[in-house]
């Protein structure tokens, strides 16, 4: 009952995502966004019962690769009658959905959608199963060296995160994002409500994310619920006051994406610290996805609409680090037996050990989404298309591939008319 309950919890996320999405962009792309977060969960769903979940968590005795051919299409008639298998084939497809979700924010506004849809099949069946096997499979290669993602902060958001970022540079930047001398031009999104109340939703579907992967209702739950809310909280407040501190205002789209920092922050270690370690996970992930949005959009200039790649990547990898820093085996060990729960981190007296594992991990799931993902984009864009035109992108996605119109008869007036 807890694990369907809190696989629901997951999968009203997704309407967190859209509405952060559609929120951080521009009223002519909403109906866009919708359609690909729809999409992400309906393709990337049957792909994952098809393939994905055999793929994953196959008992094929590779640590490369879970394979089982009973698992295709959730199996026989016996596997229906396997409560515990359906529970947990539901559990996870709805985080394969999110890791499927995190690139549409990243790509918003110029992609072309008949090519996010084979993006999003390729992402569920393939790319997110294979990392996930490594990590969470039956012997998977960093599972066996000890590498620990509890709720996935690796797993899920980073793999979301790099295949986000090799599709930003494949598909180029929004057009009129970059001036001829590759000066940064703000394109503020039209609905920061819809936003703020898109992160509300997220926060409370994470009671289901961290919580929900102790897979029953143990006695740690509680506290896997208690660092993730502070965390999250930490990651609020600590951006709020860095841009405080450095633009003279507190900035409400860096406060939301500072609350996901930490929740993306928290997702590995939250079974593994101590609250005081959570709150100071919160605070770094805060701060470390200020910076890191301003990184990627005026060093690296890579046009990430939402922050994607900030809050899911940067701050993902550091909740897996951080593990290997304020990780405490006394912790851990309510979650697992004894002899398999990790070593102390650094700052614990464990060495570096920890660290070293979960640092390869990091690297591992680094390179091999980002290559896999490159190369899954570059051949689409040379196939099937996918980036739309410009005049469609001028004229906004809503009408150009849907037909629709997000805000149908409603006109916005301004004084301003370089806003209208």
């Amino acid at each position: 009952m807890w694990l369907v309950l809190a696989a629901v919890l997951v999968f009203f996320m997704q309407a967190g995502f859209a509405m952060v999405e559609a929120g951080l962009t521009r009223a002519k792309n909403a109906c866009n966004i919708m359609m690909k977060n729809l999409m992400d969960f309906c393709l990337g769903c049957l792909a994952f019962w098809a393939i994905g979940y055999a793929l994953m968590y196959g008992e094929s005795g590779n640590r490369l690769i879970g394979w089982d051919s009973s698992l295709l299409f959730l199996g026989s008639a016996a596997n229906a009658q396997d409560f515990g298998l359906s529970a947990f084939w539901l559990f996870q497809v709805v985080f394969a959905a999110t890791a499927a979700t995190i690139v549409s924010g990243a790509m918003a506004e110029r992609t072309k959608f008949s090519g996010y849809m084979v993006y999003s099949v390729l992402i569920s069946a393939i790319i997110y199963p294979i990392a996930g096997h490594w990590i969470w499979g039956d012997g998977g290669w960093l599972a066996h060296l000890g590498m620990r993602d509890f709720a996935g902060s690796t797993v899920v958001h980073s793999v979301g995160a790099w295949a986000a970022l090799a599709g930003a540079i494949v598909i180029g930047p929004r057009i009129g994002k970059y001036g001829p001398n590759g000066e940064v031009k703000p394109i503020p999104g039209h609905n920061l409500p819809l936003a703020t109340l898109g992160v509300f939703i997220l926060w409370f579907g994470w009671f289901g994310f961290n919580p929900g992967s102790t897979l029953a209702a143990v006695d740690g739950l509680a506290h896997v619920a208690v660092t993730t809310c502070l965390a999250a909280s930490a990651g609020g407040a600590a951006a709020t006051f860095t841009t405080w501190l450095r633009f003279g205002k507190p900035d409400l789209t860096m406060a939301l994406n500072g609350v996901l920092a930490g929740l993306v922050g928290i997702t590995a270690p939250c079974a593994s610290v101590s609250t005081g370690g959570a709150v100071l996970i919160g605070l770094i992930a805060g701060i470390l996805v200020v910076f890191a949005i301003l990184f990627v959009e005026t060093k690296l200039k890579i046009d990430d609409p939402v922050g994607a790649i900030s809050v899911h990547g940067i701050c993902g990898a550091w909740g897996t680090l951080s593990i290997g820093l304020f990780g405490q085996h006394a912790i851990d060990a309510q979650f697992w037996d004894e002899a398999d729960a990790i070593q102390n981190g650094l700052f614990y007296g464990g060495g570096v050990h920890q660290l070293l594992i979960q640092l390869l991990g990091v690297a591992a799931v680094f390179a091999f989404t980002l290559v896999l993902a490159f190369g899954v984009f570059f051949i689409i864009s040379k196939t099937v298309g996918l980036r739309v035109t410009a005049e469609e992108e001028m004229a906004g996605l809503d009408v150009g591939e849907h037909g629709n119109e997000a805000y149908a008869d409603f006109t916005q007036y301004t004084d301003s008319p370089t806003n209208a």
